[in-house]
């Protein structure tokens, strides 16, 4: 089975092309091929399928087996790729979350529009009717749907931030059913966020698409920052720009490598 290796600004990615076959991809095909030591290593996978209203359909996998619907800087990754192989600028990708549409802007810089965030306690998900600007939680986090759920504070000393500890305590507080992505935010300037970030079913990442995006429409809400920012990450920056049409969230993509699981790992999973 052929893979390439993908990242967007450190957030890497295994993608593999099942488009034209069945889907290979199970929960314990992902959780082995996510092991850093034992397998090839990623924040999440994504699978490319095939999509009668779309360009291609997407899934992700997170590393420790488990689904979600949605993965921005995938989503630019892979739209890299299908701009080369059809030389358009403007594509479709279908996710479990929404029809996302994507632009070529050059440069090595993609654009995904992530879609209208959602802010209803239900449709985050949250177990309980709440104020999603001011969660009852310690720290008074905002909570944000992007068809996966964020919890969203803001700080002023992001080097005080226990981030492995305190990404996992929230990821599963009891308000998120589901359990959380966690995002810890500085605001620097009203254009700019330092953003540091606990995945949900990963841990610790240098960046993510979704969690970017959440951190700034979570700023803006607050009336911190204007609605459109850069948000500076542990791995770069993205620009996020939150205009009538959804949430567009731009930056660069790196193709690492192609490579093929051997039959020895395979036949492991048999």
């Amino acid at each position: 089975m052929d893979f390439c290796k993908m990242h967007g600004l450190g957030n890497d990615f295994v993608v593999i092309d099942a488009r034209g076959r069945d889907n290979p991809v199970t929960a314990e095909f992902a959780r082995r091929v996510g092991d850093r030591h034992r397998g090839v290593g990623f924040d999440q996978l994504a699978v490319i399928l095939d999509s009668d209203t779309a360009e291609a359909r997407l899934q992700f996998w997170n590393a420790d087996g488990s689904l979600s619907a949605t993965c921005g800087n995938a989503t630019r990754c892979i739209a890299g790729l299908i701009f080369g192989e059809t030389g358009k600028g403007r594509i479709t990708l279908q996710t479990d979350h929404a029809l996302l549409a994507c632009e070529n802007r050059g440069g090595g810089i993609y654009s995904v529009n992530m879609g209208q965030p959602l802010f209803d306690w239900r449709d985050i998900p949250l177990a309980e009717d709440t104020d999603t600007l001011h969660l009852p939680i310690d720290g008074d986090p905002v909570a944000v749907g992007l068809g996966n759920p964020h919890c969203v504070f803001f700080v002023d000393d992001l080097g005080a931030v226990d981030l492995a500890a305190d990404g996992a305590r929230f990821e599963r507080h009891p308000l998120y059913p589901q359990r959380t992505n966690v995002e810890f935010v500085k605001v620097v300037t009203p254009d700019e966020i330092r953003v540091r970030i606990w995945e949900r079913g990963t841990g610790v990442t240098l960046a993510s698409g979704s969690c970017a995006t959440a951190s700034a429409v979570a700023a803006v809400r607050r009336g911190l920052t204007a609605r459109k920012v850069g948000v500076r990450l542990d791995g770069g920056v993205l620009e996020i720009d939150w205009r009538e049409d959804g949430v567009w969230m731009s930056g660069p993509t790196a193709h690492v490598f192609d490579g093929q699981f051997t039959a020895e790992f395979m036949a492991g999973l048999e």
